[in-house]
């Protein structure tokens, strides 16, 4: 029996994502016997079709984060904001007065330390709006954010993958197995540490 089987793992997308790291973890993560599950804002509708960025694939969404209960929130093993444009797109806020209900969304992930956040090249734009959450960490980010995650006040680390407690940065799209690996191998170690607690 897979020992990851029954986690949870929730992607936030949108349209422009990356497809070849979408697909890896769809099929890397169900592996391990963890369920993915893709979030976004569905305005009111019922599902939203969004394409990739490389080949315009499709990828169908039906789930959003949007009044998600703090009991379903808690259900996730790890939060992850992936490359692309993601998050540019989702950092978009009707009213300026208010951070972007996706950017509120990952300050309820950050509140949970049970819950691993994955963000990866680009994602980090979604921090803009809430920058204390990752003041002082140790983070990587694409080459060109570099100076983005210096101004939010994180602590920049020449590296591929970067783990800083329950916050998995990645450099880039390309790095996406290594991100998968770390979030692996963190679940993988509190499972065994229920077990021998």
């Amino acid at each position: 029996m897979k020992s990851l089987q029954g986690r949870k793992i929730g992607i936030l997308i949108e349209s422009d994502y990356y497809e070849p790291e979408i697909w890896y973890y769809q099929h890397r993560f169900a592996e391990e016997g963890i369920e993915v599950t893709f979030l976004t804002r569905l305005w009111g509708q019922q599902s939203i079709t969004f394409t990739g960025h490389e080949f315009r694939a499709p990828l169908t969404c039906n789930a959003s984060f949007e009044d998600m209960s703090d009991e379903e929130l808690r259900s996730y093993s790890a939060i992850i904001v992936p490359s692309g444009m993601v998050a540019d797109r989702l950092r978009y806020t009707e009213d300026v007065n208010k951070i972007p209900p996706a950017t509120a969304f990952l300050k309820r992930a950050f509140a949970e330390q049970d819950i691993i956040k994955g963000i990866i090249c680009h994602a980090m734009w979604l921090v803009a709006p809430a920058t204390e959450l990752i003041k002082g960490r140790n983070v990587v980010v694409h080459n060109n954010l570099i100076g983005d995650a210096k101004a939010y006040g994180a602590n920049y680390t020449d590296e591929d993958v970067v783990i800083d407690n329950d916050l998995i940065t990645a450099r880039s799209g390309a790095h996406c197995h290594l991100l998968a690996r770390a979030i692996i191998n963190q679940l993988v170690c509190s499972v065994s540490l229920r077990k021998v607690a």
